[in-house]
């Protein structure tokens, strides 16, 4: 009697073990390969080093490209009132927080471009979300400092920050900062090499789009942010 139940026991975790392995494998073949690698990088501390640096790529200059970016911008808005003029006459459209990316409360600009930028806005949200799938990223995000502002913003800037520009393409509604310091990214433990990773990853988005002639690009390294301009 005690040899059966031996038996009946040795039978019952063969079956539970064939049961878990044929689970596991209906997992792995009907989960999506971006949820299977979010899954396996969701706790890991494997460094993706093996991404290539694109930021210093990143190096037009204001001086370059501010007269012709004046040109596809709005006219230079001096206050809030006439910020309110742009958004009645289609000028200026609002741009909130998505599935790409997170709006950062802003102090000295406004949350609105021009309708180019914002299409070129969720392009690079688009590209960055494919890309960092990829690598067990999904549901990452990155984060906007600064989009459109007036006279008077670029006044209050320039007593805490020499480089802010008269010039700037902020004023014409067709330029936003991504910073590359800070991240909303789904993982465990975040790790320094995560947020290299990031940098590196959103840079080759804004490259790219960049060598197709879309936008201009800055990497500002003191600002902590890369400076993007509509074309």
């Amino acid at each position: 009697m005690r040899i059966r139940r031996i038996r009946v026991r040795k039978e019952y975790r063969l079956k539970f073990r064939l049961f878990l392995l044929s689970l596991l494998l209906i997992c792995l073949i009907f989960i999506p390969q971006s949820n299977r690698a979010f899954l396996a990088n969701f706790f890991s501390r494997k460094c993706n080093n093996y991404q290539q640096v694109y930021s210093k790529k990143l190096n037009d200059r204001i001086v370059d490209y501010s007269a012709q970016a004046r040109l596809t911008g709005i006219s230079t808005a001096y206050n809030e009132g006439d910020i309110r003029e742009r958004i009645i006459d289609r000028e200026l459209l609002k741009v909130r927080s998505g599935r790409n990316y997170r709006i950062e409360e802003m102090k000295n600009s406004y949350p609105y471009l021009t309708r180019d930028s914002k299409k070129l806005l969720r392009k690079i949200g688009r590209n960055f979300r494919k890309k960092i799938n990829k690598e067990g990223f999904k549901g990452s995000k990155f984060i906007i400092t600064s989009m459109t502002r007036t006279k008077e913003n670029a006044k209050v800037l320039g007593r805490s920050n020499i480089n802010v520009s008269e010039n700037s393409p902020h004023l014409n509604g067709n330029a936003f900062d991504i910073s590359y310091a800070r991240f909303s990214i789904r993982k465990f433990k975040v790790t320094d090499c995560d947020k290299w990773y990031m940098k590196e990853a959103l840079a080759e988005v804004i490259y790219q789009l960049r060598q197709e002639n879309e936008c201009w690009a800055t990497y500002e390294k003191q600002q902590g942010c890369f400076h993007v301009v509509s074309r």
